[in-house]
């Protein structure tokens, strides 16, 4: 299931076309600020979806009645891209479990790349709702990978990917690469080029958020 979110008008558009826009992508915090409130849109649309309970409230003149969540999800994100859309997400669920992966591509000489995972920190995931943060879905090879380490720790009850622009191919191939998975995204990119970045995509989205890091 795909939920693009930009097939309807919405601040969200706008907020992505200034994260695109290279002569507004220099101020860094406002660049973190649009991904953030990206995750929270995504927090708040996945927030429709998942289950809750009737809850009776004391108010000082009566009796409320009102839809609480049953569980609170875990709110993984991976490192370091996907801190600010993970901190949006984490301002609407704010009660919920965090988990944290390190990912990164490991460059080789001919252009090709692995993907490393060298650190993860992360509550039980038996049975609950787990939604990845993560702002570019290029190839989809890191989240799979990560995907596949997590879901060895228990069975996942429900599966989000958040995502501020995926790529057709990356969507694809998380779909058919992990049965049940829901992607929520800003928008969806045709093409991939031959370094495996997003095109238009708006470029490297933790060199933009957070500076320039060596290659490795």
């Amino acid at each position: 299931m795909v939920i693009n979110l930009s097939e309807q008008h919405s601040l969200l558009s706008n907020w992505i076309s200034e994260m695109r826009d290279v002569n507004i992508q220099a101020d860094r915090m406002r660049f973190r600020k649009n991904i953030e409130r990206i995750g929270e849109v995504i927090a708040y649309e996945i927030s429709k979806t998942l289950p809750c309970v009737e809850k009776e409230t004391i108010t000082p003149l009566g009796k409320a009645h009102s839809k609480m969540l049953s569980q609170q999800p875990v709110l993984a994100t991976i490192l370091r891209a996907g801190s600010p859309l993970h901190q949006g997400m984490l301002n609407y669920f704010d009660k919920a479990d965090n988990a944290f992966v390190a990912a990164y591509r490991k460059h080789h000489p001919d252009g090709s790349f692995d993907i490393s995972l060298n650190y993860m920190a992360f509550p039980s995931l038996t049975n609950r709702v787990l939604i990845i943060a993560d702002p570019m879905l290029a190839t989809g090879a890191s989240l799979v990978k990560t995907i596949g380490l997590l879901q060895k720790e228990g069975p996942i009850a429900e599966l989000h990917i958040a995502c501020v622009i995926a790529s057709r191919e990356g969507v694809n191939h998380l779909l058919s690469s992990v049965p049940g998975v829901k992607i929520w995204c800003g928008d969806i990119d045709e093409e991939l080029n031959s370094k495996g970045y997003i095109v238009p995509g708006l470029g490297d989205a933790g060199d933009l958020a957070f500076g320039e890091k060596a290659q490795s």
